[in-house]
């Protein structure tokens, strides 16, 4: 499978940003625009989609929240895609791009505690679960390098 991650610009950001989940995800996912948007503005936040070939079929956006620590707040893979590994291993070229920073000590996900099938895959990956957030809404779970 030749799955490999890109940046977004404008040649590409509207495809991107018309990829969709299953109305079932769509509580657990934000909004590709938005992130996007957010990115605009954000220079710091990394946004990357993922092509399966030529063709976009998903999106990440990562983000320091200190010299030592990147969050990946954004992963999703369109609904015509899924559960054909494309997003284990984008989720691995992914983590490859962000080790690259040698600075970094540790590599953080936030995900519904109710997704028992999110908690599966990161911790497939290596993400252990250090608790709730401060809001006590979203699973923490990390991997330190």
């Amino acid at each position: 499978m030749n799955i490999y991650l890109r940046e977004i610009t404008k040649d590409n950001f509207e495809a991107v940003s018309l990829l969709d989940v299953y109305e079932e995800q769509e509580d657990f996912i934000a909004s590709n625009t938005w992130s996007m948007l957010e990115a605009a503005y954000n220079p710091e936040y990394i946004i990357r989609a993922i092509y399966l070939k030529d063709t976009p079929v998903g999106f990440f956006m990562w983000v320091p929240t200190s010299s030592q620590k990147i969050a990946i707040w954004r992963f999703m893979v369109d609904k015509k895609h899924q559960h054909k590994g494309i997003g284990r291993q984008a989720m691995h070229l992914a983590l490859a791009e962000i080790k690259q920073d040698q600075q970094l000590k540790q590599i953080e996900i936030c995900y519904d505690p109710k997704n028992r099938i999110a908690k599966s895959f990161y911790s497939s990956l290596g993400f252990m679960e250090i608790g709730l957030d401060e809001d006590g809404e979203e699973m923490l779970a990390i991997i330190n390098l």
